[in-house]
Order: structure tokens, then sequence, then C-alpha cells
């Protein structure tokens, strides 16, 4: 099983930015943990991480894997063209936000990407992209047609 973990903007900023709200790790960091728990698993992971919108979307285009874990920042609350790009794919995708996007700014609280997912996890820190990977793991989720 090969699962793509995509992180979108900012994300490089992790361990600097906002400590309180998103951490004190980096991202490397967090990506060696990640591939440290998939590799207990039996999973193999590729990590990619963008600021630019349409490169989030040529990745979406382009990835051969068996599933997304996706954190795609702020462009959660209002990428139409990131929401076309994941259906464009048949590709289950797993939307994941480091800190509670429900308990944040109002804008924050919606996410135009969450209808084309098979599931959301938000507020678990980094453990939100173990739960991913458990998720995909156990192939305990729905897709819907």
């Amino acid at each position: 099983m090969l699962i793509a973990i995509i992180n979108g903007p900012n994300l490089d900023m992790l361990g600097e930015r906002e400590p309180g709200i998103y951490g004190k790790q980096t991202l490397t960091q967090v990506n060696e943990d990640i591939a440290k728990f998939a590799a207990g698993e039996g999973v193999n992971v590729e990590f990619y991480q963008f600021n630019s919108e349409g490169d989030i979307i040529d990745c979406l285009h382009n990835v051969f894997c068996d599933g997304i874990i996706l954190n795609a920042g702020a462009y959660s609350h209002y990428s139409y063209a990131i929401k076309d790009a994941i259906t464009c794919r048949n590709i289950p995708v797993i939307e994941v936000h480091l800190s509670n996007i429900y308990k944040r700014d109002e804008f924050r609280r919606k996410s135009v990407l969450t209808d084309v997912c098979v599931g959301i996890i938000s507020g678990f820190s980094t453990l939100g992209y173990k739960l991913a990977l458990q998720a995909f793991i156990s192939g305990n989720y729905i897709l819907e047609e």
C-alpha cells in the first residue's frame, strides 16, 4: 500500500508558526514520525508540501497511490480548484487538519473539500495523520457512489 501525504501552504513553517496551535515539531520531524509509524504498519508513504495551489492540483493529478492524506491548509476553506482536482481522480482522500477548525475563526469552520473526501480528521495535531493512515490500513472508510 502506498499513501501520499500532501501538505499545503505554510505547513513548511511548522515548529515556528504559532506553536500553541500547530505544535513545536517541524514538518521534517512530523514526516519522520509518520514514516516510522507507516513502516511499522508495512505501509509506504510519500510526502509532498506545496505553498502554491497550482502545485497541489498538479500533485493530485499526477500522484499514483492507494490513498491520499491531504492537509490543504487555508486552501481547504475556499479552493474549489483543489476540490475539482480531487474529483478528477478515483483515489480516496482523507482531509486532515492539525487544529480543530470548528473552534477557530468563523471562516475556518467550513471546508469546501470535505464532501469529496472519504473523511475528515481535525484537532488531533499530528496524530491526525496516523489516524488517517489507520483508516486506510483497516479499510475502515466508506466510498460513496
